[in-house]
């Protein structure tokens, strides 16, 4: 039973993942400048894992029991692995706003896997209406990269990318929400970093991406970047979000991070935040307020 102080604290969470992960986007492009891609997503967890495990000495706490190594060993792969590897793969061939477009289809898998899971809930009619309303959202704020695109063979190699990365992501999200709610977050955020980074480490070897591995400064500081805070403070706070709050609404920071990104590059890099970009952010924040007052009993079907 989720108390009210714990939902509140969920809900914190879940700002933190939309604030992180909305400029991880420009990160992982930097990072590429001198990293392969699945180095990109390797060292980051593996050195994040690193951290977090430094953070649980610290706190004299404990990683799982080796017995519980399995399950979190299956979500670092699917989570990590499959979608955090599968976006980097895609940002070689995809702008980064086609790529936002992409990813903003995770809480379609999400909550159709999550109810194709034994015991799970049933998608209803105002769920597909407030979906369908905040990725319409998302497309309006990144429609000129939409219109620059061209779909040849290195696009259609992103966009299947993307997908693997948000099957990946929504088949570990329900699959974690089953097996690890009595956990502890941090400790279990330790090992699905940890398998995560080791698993994409494998594959980097596999594709031969280490002779390539070079380092600059800019890249040192996105990788650092991604590390810590893309990772330890977000990843911890996803955990955290998923085992308080529904899947379904969890999901929704797929919409909020395209804004986030474009926010960012206005601030930045003094790119366009026009009428059309407010436009998007109010039909995105539309589409998260029509799933938000869904108050239907769970049990009922639409």
């Amino acid at each position: 039973m989720t108390s009210s102080h714990e939902t509140r604290r969920a809900w914190l969470a879940w700002f933190a993942i939309c604030l992180i992960w909305g400029t991880t986007y420009l990160a992982i492009k930097i990072a590429l400048g001198t990293i392969p891609p699945l180095l990109v997503g390797g060292l980051r967890y593996i050195i994040g894992g690193l951290v977090m495990v430094a953070v649980l000495k610290q706190q004299r706490r404990r990683l799982p029991p080796i017995s519980a190594w399995p399950t979190q060993a299956v979500i670092g792969f699917t989570m990590l692995s499959l979608g955090n590897g599968g976006v980097v793969i895609a940002e070689q061939y995809l702008t980064s706003g086609l790529t936002a477009v992409l990813v903003g289809t995770s809480p379609f898998w999400m909550v159709g896997i999550d109810a194709a899971f034994p015991g799970g809930k049933r998608l209803r009619l105002q769920q597909v209406i407030g979906m369908t309303v905040g990725f319409l959202g998302i497309v309006l704020l990144v429609w000129p990269d939409l219109e620059a695109s061209s779909f040849g063979a290195g696009t259609l190699i992103g966009v299947v990318a993307v997908q693997i990365a948000c099957i990946g992501w929504s088949i570990a999200s329900s699959y974690s929400k089953r097996h690890v709610q009595s956990a502890d977050v941090l400790g279990t955020a330790t090992l699905q970093m940890i398998f995560g980074g080791v698993f994409m480490a494998l594959g980097a070897t596999l594709r031969g991406e280490w002779p390539h591995l070079s380092f600059t400064l800019s890249t040192t500081a996105a990788l650092a970047y991604l590390a810590i805070l893309g990772s330890v403070v977000a990843f911890v706070s996803y955990s955290y979000a998923l085992k308080h709050l529904p899947i379904s609404v969890v999901s929704l920071y797929t919409y909020v991070n395209p804004v986030i990104a474009v926010a960012l590059g206005a601030l930045l890099l003094h790119e366009p935040f026009g009428g059309r970009q407010f436009a998007a952010a109010g039909v995105i924040a539309l589409g998260m307020v029509i799933i938000r007052n869904d108050k239907k009993p769970e049990g009922e079907v639409s």
